[in-house]
């Protein structure tokens, strides 16, 4: 059974910085693209980054570029987001996923909420 265990979330004040932590279990880590999706207070869920499991390539959102980094230890199945200079409109829940192409499976963390204000 795939479980996720996701830390780092917090209220910090704008300008501010936190580290996001999703460690995997239940799946063979390094077969997983892993990657980030956010969610704010009514808002759609809007993927924030994503690395490759393949050549560890990332893509992210336009809103947080040069901003957050993602990044993955395979030894540790664990995936990261380092997230610097956060505004309030970064406020929101932040989710991990995994996913596999073929066969197609996707799994979610249980998210860990991220506050921006001062």
């Amino acid at each position: 059974q795939v479980q996720f265990v996701e830390s780092g979330g917090g209220l910090v004040q704008p300008g501010g910085s936190l580290k996001l932590s999703c460690v995997a279990s239940g799946i063979v880590f390094r077969l997983y693209e892993m990657g980030w999706y956010r969610q704010g207070q009514g808002k759609e869920r809007e993927l924030v980054a994503r690395i490759s499991n393949i050549d560890t390539s990332t893509n992210y959102a336009d809103s947080v570029k040069g901003r957050f980094t993602i990044s993955r230890d395979n030894s540790k199945n664990t995936v990261y987001l380092q997230m610097t200079s956060l505004k309030p409109e970064d406020t929101a829940k932040y989710y991990c996923y995994a996913v596999k192409l073929a066969p197609f499976t996707r799994s979610w963390g249980p998210g860990t909420q991220v506050t921006v204000s001062s």
